[in-house]
């Protein structure tokens, strides 16, 4: 069964998870915003500009 979208405000992101785009998979579509992409890999913490979602990447290291 399919959730609501975009209920949940923190989410926990694996890299088998990758690439990251809000709405996830498995969220009804038809009443949230658009798809986009959420360039994760480079920050480990990306916030979807849409809803306000934030989204933490397991295990990050830092290579700058």
């Amino acid at each position: 069964m399919e959730k609501r979208a975009c209920t949940e405000k923190y989410h926990t992101i694996t890299h088998d998870e990758l690439p990251l785009s809000c709405p996830r998979k498995g969220m009804r579509l038809w009443d949230v915003h658009p798809k986009v992409y959420l360039p994760i890999e480079e920050t480990g913490h990306e916030k979807c500009p849409y809803c306000g979602t934030e989204y933490m990447l397991k295990d990050f290291i830092n290579h700058a």
